[in-house]
């Protein structure tokens, strides 16, 4: 089988690497030479263009960080609506709005194609080491005839209604990432504060009552305060505004969102978008400081 990857930084690598660790080829583009290079290294090869992936794969899956890339490259000009044949599949893995999935289900349907929305839960590093799990949104039966290729990417893809409700679940998750993920950096400075050992009390923590996680996943970057970004601040901001959009269009109160949200905000504004969410804890350190 061929498979299309349409967007390779951390999360399309991540996932090629699932699908060629699987047996697949792989045929991917991405706008940063260096994430194709880093494609053709896993044995997959280079597209050329979205148009040039299209041409030759089926499914092609979109892995994007904003959703006005998302909307170009499925229905803008030389994008995937526009080189497709009729009866391939779009697989949405990008953190886009319910509203805008629906959209593009819509118009990838009335064009005479598939359209699987499949949003994953974990983070690249997760994804790469097989944890973590693909929502999937859309027709059951192209969700049945996909679904052997979703679970050589993830062992579960978990049917869980119409196009776009797997992305309100896959915000759902982030709502509880952005909050676990705060709640290990406040745990964690006050260990610190506290003159405790942060690797001992992580390994306590990690198996009480007490454990998330998030807490195993970012508790050590934030004891070492180092933050290599399996979600880049800047990117998880985005999912945070989409967050909070869902509810609103729900009437869903968040008050504890909101006060993770600044959190977030602050450490973006001082520098950190580039960096893991998990340096929301440099934003406590400033608010002490204060």
């Amino acid at each position: 089988m061929l498979v299309g990857v349409v967007g390779l930084g951390l999360l399309g690598h991540a996932v090629s690497a699932r699908l060629r660790a699987a047996g697949h080829d792989v045929v991917g583009h991405d706008v940063v030479p260096e994430r194709v290079k880093a494609l053709v290294a896993l044995g997959g090869r280079a597209g050329g263009s979205v148009a040039g992936v299209v041409a030759e794969a089926d499914p092609v899956c979109v892995i994007l960080p904003s959703l006005a890339i998302v909307e170009d490259v499925v229905l803008g000009p030389g994008g995937i609506a526009a080189a497709a044949r009729g009866g391939q599949t779009v697989v949405q893995m990008s953190t886009i709005s319910p509203a805008l999935t629906e959209r593009l289900a819509r118009e990838c349907q009335q064009r005479g194609l598939g359209f699987l929305d499949c949003p994953i839960s974990g983070t690249s590093g997760m994804v790469e080491r097989g944890d973590g799990i693909v929502l999937v949104g859309g027709d059951r039966a192209l969700y049945d005839r996909w679904r052997p290729l979703l679970e050589s990417v993830l062992p579960r893809a978990v049917f869980i209604g119409a196009a776009g409700q797997a992305m309100v679940l896959k915000l759902v998750a982030n709502l509880l990432v952005a909050l676990n993920s705060a709640a290990a950096a406040e745990a964690l400075s006050l260990v610190e504060r506290a003159g405790l050992d942060p690797k001992l009390a992580l390994d306590v923590l990690a198996t009480s009552a007490a454990t998330s996680r998030m807490l195993e996943v970012r508790g050590p970057m934030i004891a070492r305060r180092q933050f290599p970004p399996q979600m880049k601040l800047d990117l998880f901001m985005k999912d945070l505004h989409l967050i909070q959009e869902a509810a609103g269009a729900v009437g869903a109160p968040l008050p504890l969102t909101d006060v993770a949200e600044r959190l977030y905000g602050r450490a973006q504004a001082a520098g950190h978008g580039g960096e893991d969410l998990a340096v929301v804890v440099t934003a406590l350190g400033a608010s002490a400081a204060h």
